[in-house]
This record gives C-alpha cells, structure tokens and sequence, in this order.
C-alpha cells in the first residue's frame, strides 16, 4: 500500500494517505457552533510519527457523536492509517503555544465527510513503527535533570522544560468540580533520579492519566518533552504540569536514560524507594474511608496503586520495652537506609547524596501489629514524628525513662481499641505485596467504635 510520508505532505497533495504511530493525544473540548446556534461542535488533537525525525498534529472536528466515537477507536502507542486528510499550512505562533512542536511545516484536519482514521492491520508495517515510540521528540541531550530544576528553583517559574526522569509512584486519581460545573480529574506521578528522590509530575487531562496508568510503572523512565515548571507555594518547591503541548516518552531509547535506566533498577532491587516513601505529608483529615484489617489487606493485594484508610482496631504488638537501639534508629537523611548511630558516611552505594555532606535523622522506628476481628495486620511501620506525636513523648524524652516507665507507655496503647490512619503501598520486598504505614493513632472514641461496629453488623 502505498503512503505519504510526512515529510511529503504538501497542501495540494489529494486523496492523501498517512500511517503513523499515535506519540500523543489530546482531550476533548468543546466550543458553540457559528452556523447552529445552542449547538456545540466538538475537537480534539493528536500526534502521529511515521520516521525519527518527521510527526505532525492532527486536528479533528464535528459533533458529538462523531468525535467522541473517533476518540475512543483509537490510544497512544496505536499505529494508524489516516485516509484523505486535509494538508494545512500551520499557525507556528498559535500551534506552538496550545500543541506540541512540530518539524513539520504543515498541520492535518480530519472531518467526518472526507477523512477517515483506522488502526493498521498490516503487522509489518505496525512492527516497524513501534520503535517510534521510544525516541524523544527533542534532542536526548536537552533536558534538565530534576537535580538542575531544584537547584535552579525559582527562576524556572513558568518555564516550558524538558525532564529525564524514572517513576518512583503513581497516585490515585482526584476528582474535583470545576468552576462551570463539570467533573475534572487530577493525577500525580513523583519522579526521582540520581540526585533528587521525590518530584512531583502532575495530570490534569484524560488522556495523559491512562498513558500514565496503562503504562508507568515503579522504575519507567521517562523522557518529558515541554512540560510546564511551575514553584508550588504550598509545598514549598517547584512542581512539573503535563499540558497539551506534552509529549510523554517511556523507556526513551538513549544512552542518558540506559543509565538512569540501570540506576532505577538497583533502587528498586535495593529497596532503597520504599525506605523513602514511608510517612509522607499527608492530610489525615482528607482520609474519612473506614475499613476492617482484612480489607486492608485486600486492598493491598489487589490494589497496585497506594491507598489509605482508617481502622478501628487494637494494637497486638508494640516493643516500647525493648532496647533503645531497637526501638530508636537513626537513618540517613537522603536515602533512608539504617545507619550506625554517630556514623559520619551512609553505607548504602546507591544513595543519591553519595560525595555530599553527610546528614542523619534520629526517630522512633517500630514495627507493629494491627488486630481486630477479622485478622491481623503485621509488620506496620510507625516512625517519627508520627510515633512522638502517638506516645506523647520525644526521643530524647524516651531515652531518659526508666524500664518501668516505657512497660507503663507500652501497656497504654498495647489491646487497647485504637483509630488508625493507614497508609497500604505496593511492595516488591515482602511477602504479602504491600506495606502498611500508621500516618497516625490515637486511642478511639467509644461512640465512633459503636457507630464503626454498627455499620458492619448491617453490611453483613
């Protein structure tokens, strides 16, 4: 069969034919029609590459019907052949603020009248295209390592950037009201690197949060062209927005991502990312879904996502009157791992602040059990300062009561009913599938325990 290639295409070429591979994709939106008033046309956009150095923007156009069907018959990472599309000469200015950047000097339109989009049968040509999806749409060499975007902090306030990063978590996706009414999502994925362990990446559209779920994992590597840099004041640092200009490219085949690439692995082989993303800044007052022990550990075998609840539970173990060592631990302040107390280097090679100035962190760091009547979750980590603010005590605090006094804190909290914020991750190191984190616990209120209790006798 016989296609254009996109370097071709010219406005008077006819009855034009284009097979690519779908690098990007936009949402759909939605605007009044001119010629039928209280009628809305509808549009969305995508990216289609057929060699390494030559892809072009699509745009399609019509009613409701139309384009919601041709959005839906179609993902990234789909070789398609575009039939009889309109060859357009671009806007640069307006096409290179809204769309992703182009080599190609033209833009194709797609009506319902005239051009059709359908996948490719031909598994040749498929298999050909495929590799597409690996090469970045920008140069491999420029891009900001998230060590270069932190150290530059402010000054990259609004700029449009390109990140090589690996995936360190995918959230759950949050929904919202927007302002005209309808329902909009948000989804954060945090990045890390050599030097940087945690980077916030955040989604807003559709399409970016399924590339996101259907194909980021712990450890993906991602080359991220145009995103958008932006200093968050709330959290303090600067933040990176997937916008419609975005190009999204997973396990980019270049020498810089192979090497972050190899560095991502022993991370996770090591550990080392699931040491640092314990207790996070979480809102507890956002957590209000309460569950039983054996519901959370569903939910950690079957969710691969991290999730959070509150339990109603007792704690059945609880090592206050152990050893000092055993029950206050100091850690490095970048990587997290177990270091000796005193100890002037971290021991883990693959800490990221290898040659930096060594620092460490001292806090409670237990491990206990969580029982009520349907099972027992073992193995939860409580640390510091969510264990301190539990205990009513600080470390230092700790360290200066005598063994009756600890025997007196353990027995506080040890069978008694307590409410517990649990954070429940995805884990490759254990047994189970997961880890469970206490984000914070006090002892429970008898009339919440009632209300908790009267719920599951009518669910049962």
């Amino acid at each position: 069969m016989n296609y254009t290639s996109i370097s071709e295409l010219h406005p008077n070429l006819s009855h034009t034919k284009v097979v690519g591979i779908i690098i990007g994709k936009t949402d759909i939106r939605s605007f009044p029609d001119r010629k039928n008033v209280g009628m809305d046309r509808f549009i969305f956009g995508f990216t289609v590459k057929d060699s390494p150095d030559f892809f072009i923007n699509v745009t399609a156009w019509g009613d409701d019907n139309y384009i919601n069907g041709l959005s839906k018959s179609f993902n990234i990472g789909d070789v398609v052949i575009i039939d009889n599309p309109l060859v357009a000469t671009k806007d640069a200015e307006r096409e290179e603020r809204f769309c992703p950047a182009t080599p190609s000097p033209y833009r194709l339109m797609l009506a319902e009248s005239h051009s059709k989009v359908r996948l490719c049968a031909d598994l040749d040509t498929s298999d050909s295209l495929l590799p597409l999806m690996h090469m970045p749409v920008k140069d491999s060499r420029d891009f900001y390592s998230l060590g270069d975007v932190v150290a530059n902090g402010q000054s990259l306030d609004g700029s449009v950037i390109n990140i090589l990063a690996a995936v360190k978590a995918t959230g759950e996706i949050k929904l919202f009201r927007k302002s005209d009414g309808s329902q909009g999502q948000r989804l954060e994925v945090k990045l890390f690197d050599e030097v940087v362990s945690s980077f916030p990446l955040i989604c807003w559209d559709k399409e970016a949060i399924q590339l996101v779920q259907t194909s980021l994992s712990k450890g993906t590597v991602i080359f991220v062209a145009d995103t958008k840099i932006n200093f968050d004041r709330f959290r303090n640092g600067m933040t990176a927005t997937v916008n419609s200009k975005t190009i999204i490219t997973v396990n980019p085949d270049t020498q810089e991502a192979g090497l972050l690439c190899s560095y991502a692995k022993k991370m996770l082989e090591s550990g080392a990312l699931e040491q640092d993303d314990m207790p996070e800044n979480v809102l507890v007052e956002s957590i209000t879904d309460v569950y039983t022990v054996s519901q959370l550990k569903k939910k950690g075998q079957e969710n691969m996502e991290v999730s959070y609840g509150i339990t109603y539970c007792f704690i059945s173990k609880l090592d206050l009157d152990s050893s000092v060592s055993k029950v206050i631990k100091t850690r490095c302040a970048k990587c997290k791992f177990l270091v000796e107390e005193g100890t002037q280097y971290c021991t883990n090679q693959l800490c990221p602040g290898r040659g930096q100035a060594f620092s460490s962190t001292v806090g409670f760091d237990l491990m206990v059990d969580l029982t009520d009547h349907t099972g027992t979750l073992h193995a939860c980590t409580l640390r510091s300062p969510v264990a301190e603010a539990m205990l009513g005590c600080t470390t230092q605090q700790f360290t200066r009561l005598t063994d009756n006094e600890r025997t007196a804190l353990k027995w506080k909290f040890l069978l008694e009913r307590c409410k517990i914020y649990v954070k429940i991750l995805p884990s490759t190191r254990t047994k189970s599938g997961f880890l469970a984190v206490v984000l914070a616990c006090s002892l429970a209120d008898s009339v919440e325990v009632k209300q908790f209790l009267s719920i599951l006798l009518k669910e049962a």
